[in-house]
């Protein structure tokens, strides 16, 4: 089975598939905007990867949400995560409060999908 990469730097690819089933890097905002400013952009940019790949959020499979404080931002990432996900189509899920690589980071975003 192949295996096909987008966006491939020294460190990493922005997405990769493997048969019918897609793996996208963490996606994250622009540093220093606010956690709901910052999902809005991390989910934006899994939809743009999504359907570069042939998919989209209906066929998210796995999700994991990193927040640099959960106290502070979790329901901020949580109002527009609710908005943005598919009636019926909201895929496992697993969030966890972590040290992201900048500071400034308030939210990264880990997908796995089926192609469509």
């Amino acid at each position: 089975m192949s295996i096909e990469r987008l966006d491939t730097g020294t460190r990493m690819s922005q997405a990769v598939i493997h048969g019918d089933t897609i793996y996208l890097a963490g996606q994250v905002g622009d540093p220093g905007d606010t956690a709901e400013k910052q999902t809005e952009q991390a989910l934006q940019r899994v939809d743009d990867l999504l359907a570069r790949c042939g998919s989209s959020r209906e066929h998210l499979l796995q999700v994991t949400i990193w927040v640099a404080s959960m106290a502070a931002h979790f329901d901020e990432v949580n109002a527009v995560w609710d908005a943005w996900v598919p009636e019926g189509a909201a895929p496992v899920r697993a969030a966890g409060e972590a040290k992201l690589a900048l500071p400034e980071l308030k939210v990264e975003i880990i997908a796995v999908a089926a192609r469509a």
